[in-house]
């Protein structure tokens, strides 16, 4: 998924550089290594077994099931029926994608605090029973041994799942 932006760009710049859509793509199967050459090798054999490029991109697009790569082909089959720009086109798209692996990054720097949060909540029950057991055992044998103390340690995990699928969603932020 981080390679295919370098793919994009290679793509752009041998169109720009005057060759064909289908040289481009062998460019970009010899150039790049697994596992966006070997994709693009096929997409491109494809093409030179008589497979139509609308077909060949959308099995491109069912091999590698990225949003990406369905933008790519939308892009292309959209510039073949209409006209335009195809590396201006290939340019933007590579653009967007690094904008959006960038964005993901701060997120995730953004929740760590978060879910560094979520983590010692989970793990401080278990740390301070486990002290407690070797603090002072007969009061922690209670807490196994009478039915209420059961029904506390019963209730408290169902309470510690809940609060860790809380956490989970309230740092959860598609990008």
């Amino acid at each position: 998924e981080e390679m295919f932006p370098e793919a994009l760009d290679l793509l752009s710049r041998g169109i720009r550089a005057g060759h064909a859509f289908s040289a481009g793509m062998k460019m970009v199967a010899e150039e790049l290594g697994e596992p966006v050459g070997p994709e693009f090798r096929k997409a491109f054999d494809e093409q030179n077994f008589g497979l139509p490029l609308k077909e060949s991109l959308n099995n491109l697009s069912l091999r590698v099931p990225l949003l990406d790569v369905r933008f790519f082909s939308t892009a292309v089959l959209i510039q073949r029926e209409t006209g335009g720009n195809l590396s201006e086109i290939l340019d933007n798209l590579a653009h967007v994608v690094r904008e959006r692996f960038k964005i993901r990054r701060q997120v995730r720097v953004h929740t760590a605090h978060g879910r560094f949060t979520g983590y010692v909540l989970m793990a401080l029950p278990a740390f301070l029973a486990l002290a407690l057991s070797f603090i002072n055992p007969e009061h922690m044998n209670r807490l196994f041994e009478e039915r209420i103390g059961q029904l506390m340690v019963v209730t408290s995990i169902i309470m510690q799942a809940i609060g860790f699928f809380w956490i989970r969603q309230v740092i959860k932020i598609e990008v």
